[in-house]
């Protein structure tokens, strides 16, 4: 792997392809057809096994989604005539790396750092990139490097003075979509939300197109694949040549994803999927993985520093190396002379990446598999969602209504059992006991129910779906819901204020009252122990409505609705911002 350029090789591309099919069909009686069957395929495992031995061709992580995607319109198996226009995508993305990152262009911002251009746009005038700060507009530039992101914007014939936007720095940075429209109003699902605390307000950039919006995805991708690189490195602390390999996965990542965009003979992409620091960011597991790369890079800088023979200068495949060999140096350090072990792939075994790799993918598929089921009972409209929750909630609610008829006394003899059942559960302190009879008899239950239901169909939600809704009905439902919504607010806002006003004395007469109550309500719990306490307040919540105590209860009621009521809130004033300081 030490010659320059070999993706351009034919007799490479032909190499690697031909490595996989012998991997997928090794027996003697089957060489014949990797020289003469140019329509021979390949499947998953062979591409999992064989490219992510190039580290810019593939990597452990990404092989799957990689392959998929390559895979999407041939029925899943691999064409070599796909796999020779990826090679060839990707060995332009990398002499395009090389022109950017090889010119002027911020060549005074980016010398400190040695940073390599990735990515461009805004260059072509009928498709800008525009940068919205606070109520401002400019159309210009947009330059992505391998640790910050710059914006350049547009004069009359040629571009300001550059603004860097760091993403290698700790600066708490939030980067999401972001919806933009004129004067303000969010309409267009097209731009990027850059924010930290170097910046007094978030800073948008938006990807005008006409329809969809692929290229602020892929964008929003990519921004974030340097960014989550440089967090992995500060979270794990790496340093040295394990650093700038982190940088080159990142990079490497970037490329492919532009060579696969450059296929005309693949289908959708999602672009996060082919970037190893995104993907690691949203799979189950991913921090697990991101941990074994972190373990290897440890573990291969010691061996670096240690080993005799890698200071003998043996020669063995890793991102540096190719990046050597593909002809643009990375970094601050001379690595021309040495390489690192990579260790992503194992010949007769699997590397712990391998395994968490496998263990998330797994993970993964029973998380689609729930998300699926998720999505199927998934309904329309505010009513006939009520409804499906309104049956959900039934035995619930049927079990409040029951306690409640028991506290009510409507069955004398009833609650007169449940409740000296309970009094001498917890006169004897059995409480605790019957807390913990609760989970144990729910275990049971979904243990009998597991034992009951194999082999059986899933018992499905029976819901009466509601009359149809017509769009103005369903308006009209949405603006009953925000009217209820909102007078809970203001009962909410009502309690609290009233509460304000009792701390603040606003009535005196309420507020000796309260603090009379509260100290005495002090000196109980100081004194009595708690498990008369519960005892007590147990005792008099379930006699409250008992037939000797219900008229001296519904009076003591009276009197506390009338002592709440005559207490004022604390009164609010509003102040509105203005105008000109909220548009600086």
């Amino acid at each position: 792997m030490q010659v320059a350029g070999y993706l351009a090789d034919k007799k490479f591309r032909r190499l690697t392809f031909d490595m996989m099919l012998a991997w997928e069909c090794p027996a003697a009686d089957s060489q014949p057809l990797l020289t003469v069957d140019e329509d021979a395929t390949v499947g998953l495992e062979a591409f999992s096994r064989i490219a992510p031995a190039i580290p810019i061709i593939s990597n452990v992580v990404i092989s799957k989604n990689l392959f998929d995607v390559l895979t999407a319109l041939s029925g899943g198996r691999l064409q070599y005539s796909v796999y020779e226009k990826y090679l060839v995508g990707l060995e332009r993305a990398i002499k395009k790396l090389r022109t950017q990152s090889d010119s002027s262009l911020l060549s005074e911002l980016r010398s400190d750092r040695r940073e390599k251009i990735v990515e461009l746009d805004g260059t072509v005038t009928t498709q800008p990139v525009l940068q919205h700060v606070g109520v401002s507009t400019w159309p210009g530039r947009l330059i992505l490097t391998d640790h910050a992101l710059y914006f350049e914007p547009l004069k009359v014939v040629s571009y300001d003075k550059a603004v860097r936007y760091d993403l290698a720095e700790e600066l708490k940075q939030v980067i999401k979509p972001e919806l933009t429209g004129p004067w303000g109003t969010r309409l267009f699902d097209k731009a990027v939300s850059y924010k930290s605390i170097s910046l007094s307000e978030p800073v948008v950039m938006e990807f005008p197109e006409l329809k969809g919006h692929s290229r602020r995805d892929y964008w929003l991708a990519i921004i974030q694949e340097v960014y989550f690189v440089h967090r992995f490195i500060r979270k794990f602390k790496i340093v040295g040549i394990g650093q700038e390999e982190a940088l080159l996965k990142a990079v490497f990542g970037i490329l492919r994803l532009q060579a696969v965009q450059d296929m005309n003979s693949v289908g959708p992409v999602r672009s996060e999927s082919l970037l190893l620091f995104n993907l690691c960011d949203q799979l189950p597991g991913g921090d697990t993985i991101l941990e074994t790369l972190a373990k290897m890079s440890a573990s291969k800088e010691f061996d670096r520093i240690n080993s005799p023979r890698l200071k003998s200068g043996l020669y063995s495949t890793s991102a540096l190396a190719i990046a050597s060999n593909l002809g643009f140096g990375f970094g601050s350090s001379d690595h021309n002379s040495l390489s690192l072990i990579v260790g992503e792939i194992a010949v007769g075994g699997m590397t712990p990446l391998e395994k968490a790799v496998n263990e998330s993918r797994s993970s993964y598929e029973k998380v689609v598999m729930a998300q699926q089921t998720v999505d199927g009972v998934k309904v329309e409209g505010i009513d006939t969602n009520l409804a499906v929750m309104k049956e959900l909630l039934s035995p619930l609610v049927q079990l409040s209504m029951y306690i409640l008829s028991l506290a009510y006394w409507d069955e004398p003899l009833k609650s007169m059992v449940f409740c000296a059942f309970f009094t001498y559960t917890i006169f004897r302190g059995w409480f605790v006991y019957a807390f913990a009879l609760l989970p144990m008899l729910l275990a049971f239950f979904m243990v009998l129910t597991l034992w009951l239901s194999q082999g059986r169909p899933v018992v499905e939600v029976k819901v009466i779906a509601p009359p149809p809704m017509n769009a103005m009905e369903q308006l009209l439902a949405v603006q009953n819901a925000i009217s209820q919504a909102e007078e809970c607010i203001q009962y909410g806002n009502i309690v609290l204020l009233k509460l304000r006003a009792l701390l603040l004395s606003i009535s005196p007469q309420a507020t000796v009252k309260c603090a009379i109550l509260l100290l005495v309500m002090a000196v109980v719990l100081a004194f009595i122990p708690i498990k008369y306490m519960i005892f007590l307040s147990f005792l008099e919540a379930f006699t409250r409505y008992s037939p000797p105590r219900r008229a001296s209860t519904e009076r003591w009621e009276r009197r506390l609705r009338e002592w709440w009521f005559s207490i004022p809130a604390a009164p609010v004033a509003l102040e509105r911002e203005d105008d000109d300081k909220k548009r600086k």
